[in-house]
């Protein structure tokens, strides 16, 4: 099993289709387990090996503060961070942001590179930089 940071290849064509509202429809990241296997291949969301605990609901959290943006020839989304508060999860290896309002497509896989716990305590979700070189999504 394994988790392997990726824009899902489904989520790219879906773009070009006109499936997916960045902006406007409802995304989420859910966590997932080391026993997790995610990659650019994968669909949509699934809760199997979900991440689960105390201050967690399976689904994940609503992301907020989405915004598309152009710099020179690259255009990117920004995320603000996402928080898990008064949590207590052992077992958060990655995640998947998912696009919820469009049957829980998937968009991203993200790797955390290492197995993150937490006992009665926030667990965030730093994303990166919003730019043109390190954004998550971003089409050059």
């Amino acid at each position: 099993m394994a988790i392997t940071q990726a824009v899902c290849n489904s989520f790219k064509q879906e773009l070009l289709q006109g499936l997916h509202d960045l902006d406007g429809n409802t995304l989420k990241l859910a966590l997932f387990t080391s026993s997790a296997t995610l990659d650019a291949s994968t669909t949509a969301y699934s809760t199997t090996n979900e991440a689960s605990g105390t201050g967690y609901t399976a689904g994940g959290e609503t992301v907020t503060s989405v915004a598309v943006s152009l710099s020179g020839t690259t255009a990117f989304v920004d995320f603000a961070d996402v928080s898990f508060t008064s949590a207590t999860i052992s077992d958060a290896a990655g995640a998947l942001l998912y696009n919820s309002s469009v049957s829980d497509k998937a968009i991203a896989v993200i790797d955390f590179g290492s197995i993150k716990s937490v006992t009665g305590g926030t667990l965030t979700v730093t994303l990166p930089s919003a730019n043109a070189t390190n954004a998550l999504i971003r089409i050059s």
